[in-house]
């Protein structure tokens, strides 16, 4: 699959996502007006002090698979960027952990998931954040301008993750922090799963190997690289992601069992010499 095509897939699907929160308050995994507490991915990320500071919108437009504001060890003052930002969640909590003279950037390419994102952060009265509109492969700032880079079960989406993290290399000043949330996988994962485009949007197909996801980081420049698991996924997981994909679920789920896990990826931009 091209890198364009994947692109516009992700677009339509999120865009779609976006609407459905706005016009008919079900969630982006289109089951109900609730996040669907059965997702395997999706569920069970913030706590409910967390859920609670922000609007509803935003919690339900969260199709992240952890939770890299609660990790990432935000300090006051510090500037951060979300990649992928959606419909604003990681960027409002971020926000506040970063006040009173932080900032917290939002990037995303969906006009759609951009507008609910400023309609939520109008609603939760936080000034210290801007939505930019862009993708993660070309992010609209300059060179050593962010203290913090998370994001939140978008890189896997990317067809080009070797030139996000050059971009992400790109933008943190030195001794800045990358600090992700994302899914990757450990050992061989069927080919059939890698081909579908489904799955691709659904966070599973773009999914990097541990290690290749570690080996891009170092090539990028970073340092310091390391994934932390925070959700294994087992067979039953496997079954809940991979039904209504136009898959033989039967056969694929033992395939994939364990093979997919959310992690927390730490690296660091190098001071310079």
């Amino acid at each position: 699959m091209s890198t364009s095509h994947v692109k516009d897939a992700v677009r339509e699907k999120y865009g779609q996502a976006a609407l459905r929160v706005r016009t008919a308050g079900t969630s982006c995994c289109g089951k109900s007006a609730a996040r669907d507490p059965g997702n395997p991915i999706t569920s069970d990320l913030y706590d409910r002090a967390e859920a609670g500071a922000v609007p509803e919108e935003a919690m339900l437009a969260s199709l992240g698979c952890g939770n890299p504001t609660a990790l990432a060890q935000l300090k006051p003052d510090e500037m951060v960027l979300d990649l992928g930002s959606g419909g604003g969640i990681d960027v409002l909590l971020s926000a506040r952990r970063v006040a009173p003279t932080g900032k917290a950037y939002g990037l995303d390419m969906t006009d759609e998931m951009l507008a609910l994102a400023r309609d939520n952060q109008r609603k939760a009265g936080v000034e210290n954040v801007e939505f930019l509109k862009g993708e993660i492969e070309n992010i609209p700032l300059p060179d050593d301008s962010v203290d913090v880079i998370i994001s939140n079960c978008v890189i896997n989406l990317s067809g080009d993750k070797d030139r996000v993290f050059s971009e992400a290399f790109r933008v943190l000043k030195p001794g800045g922090r990358l600090a992700v949330s994302d899914v990757v996988t450990r050992g061989e994962v069927p080919d059939l799963v890698r081909r579908d485009m489904l799955l691709w949007v659904g966070c599973i197909a773009g999914a990097l190997r541990d290690t290749e996801y570690v080996d891009k980081l170092e090539k990028a420049g970073f340092a310091s690289v390391s994934i932390e698991p925070t959700r294994v996924y087992d067979i039953e997981d496997a079954r809940a992601f991979l039904t209504g994909k136009g898959v033989d679920v039967d056969a694929i789920a033992p395939q994939v069992e364990g093979k997919f896990m959310s992690g927390f990826v730490r690296a660091v931009k190098p001071t310079k010499p």
